[in-house]
C-alpha cells in the first residue's frame, strides 16, 4: 500500500493560493503604476481650468470692463540648477488697476560660452487667486534657445480678473506675487553628417 505525504493534500490548495495573491498584488501595483500617469495630466488640467495651485488663466483679449481699485503685482525669476543663465524682471512690483492691461519684460542673459535651452514655468502666490490672473502673452512653457552670451527681452501682458473682488480672501492692501523658473533643456547634437571624422580634422584640399 502507498503512502501519501503527510502535507500531500494541502500543497496543491496552497500554491494554487500563493498564485492568485500574487497575481493580485501584481494587478494593484500596475494599476495603482497607470493611474499615477494618468494622474499627471488630470491634475494639469484640473490647475489650468480652475487656477488652483497658483496656475493661471489664459486670456483671448483684454476684459469687459476695469475698476478703479488697484492691486500690486510683484515679480519673482528664478533659474533651475544647471542652466547659466541671468533671469531678472524689469521692476520687481507694480500697482495696477483690477482689469487693466499691463505689459512687462523680463530680462535674460545666456552667461555660458554654448548654446543652452530653458523652459519657463510659473505659478502665482496665494494660490487660491491663480484664477484671477489673466495672461494673454506669455513666454511659459515654450523652449528658449539662446546663443552664447546672448541677451533678450521675454514680455508677458496680464490683467488682475476685477471679480477678484468678490473673493472672501481678497483685502484692500492685497498682493499678488507671479513667481517664473527657468528649468534646463537638453541641446540637440548636430547630425552625424555635419560631424568630420576625427581624422580628417585640421586636414586641406591636398591632404598636408
Amino acid at each position: 500500500m502507498s503512502t501519501l505525504h503527510p502535507h500531500g493534500t494541502r500543497q496543491q490548495p496552497s500554491r494554487r493560493r500563493d498564485i492568485i495573491v500574487a497575481a493580485a498584488c501584481g494587478a494593484t501595483v500596475a494599476g495603482m503604476v497607470g493611474l499615477s500617469y494618468a494622474a499627471v495630466p488630470l491634475y494639469d488640467w484640473f490647475c489650468r481650468a480652475t487656477g488652483f495651485n497658483g496656475r493661471t488663466q489664459v486670456a483671448t483679449g483684454a476684459p469687459l470692463y476695469t475698476s478703479n481699485r488697484k492691486i500690486t503685482v510683484r515679480f519673482d525669476a528664478n533659474v533651475g540648477a544647471g542652466l547659466p543663465w541671468r533671469f531678472t524682471p524689469e521692476r520687481t512690483s507694480i500697482d495696477v488697476r483690477l482689469g487693466e492691461v499691463v505689459t512687462v519684460d523680463y530680462f535674460v542673459v545666456n552667461e555660458s560660452a554654448r548654446e543652452t535651452a530653458g523652459v519657463a514655468a510659473y505659478n502665482v502666490a496665494p494660490l487660491n487667486f491663480g484664477g484671477y490672473f489673466q495672461k494673454i502673452n506669455c513666454f511659459c512653457f515654450s523652449e528658449q534657445r539662446m546663443a552664447p552670451g546672448e541677451k533678450r527681452d521675454m514680455t508677458v501682458v496680464f490683467y488682475v480678473d476685477p471679480a477678484i473682488v468678490d473673493d472672501p480672501d481678497a483685502r484692500d492692501d492685497m498682493t499678488i506675487t507671479l513667481s517664473y523658473t527657468f528649468y534646463p533643456q537638453r541641446t540637440p547634437q548636430p547630425p552625424v553628417a555635419n560631424r568630420a571624422p576625427s581624422g580628417e580634422r585640421g586636414t586641406t584640399g591636398n591632404g598636408t
